[in-house]
């Protein structure tokens, strides 16, 4: 059974830092790409980034570049997401996802096929 299981979320500063885990099981992990994405309350889920295991290439929205970093660690099945510079609008519930083929379009949630259950983020002002 694929489980993706997201961890790390908590309320901080506007300025401070928080780093997300993805803890991936059930799936050969090396194999596939791994997306961050968030939703605001009212609003879409958006694509922040995505890894791809295999060839280690990375995908940022323009909205979190420079701020956001994506990692992963293939012994440990687990993908980062280091958030620094945190902004309010920042807030929001963030996934992690997995997607058997390699996205197209990484910022596109109906490219991934597994999804988390998503861990809060709060940035006050």
């Amino acid at each position: 059974e694929v489980q993706l299981v997201e961890s790390g979320g908590g309320l901080v500063q506007a300025g401070g830092s928080l780093r997300l885990s993805c803890a991936a099981s059930g799936f050969t992990f090396d194999d596939y790409a791994i997306g961050w994405f968030r939703q605001a309350p009212g609003k879409e889920r958006e694509g922040v980034s995505c890894i791809s295991n295999g060839d280690g290439s990375t995908y940022y929205a323009d909205s979190v570049k420079d701020r956001f970093t994506i990692s992963s660690d293939n012994a440990k099945n687990t993908v980062y997401l280091q958030m620094n510079s945190l902004k309010p609008e920042d807030t929001a519930v963030y996934y992690c996802a997995a997607a058997i083929v390699a996205p197209i379009h990484p910022g596109y949630p109906n490219e991934y096929d597994y999804w988390g259950q998503g861990t809060q983020v709060t940035v006050s002002s």
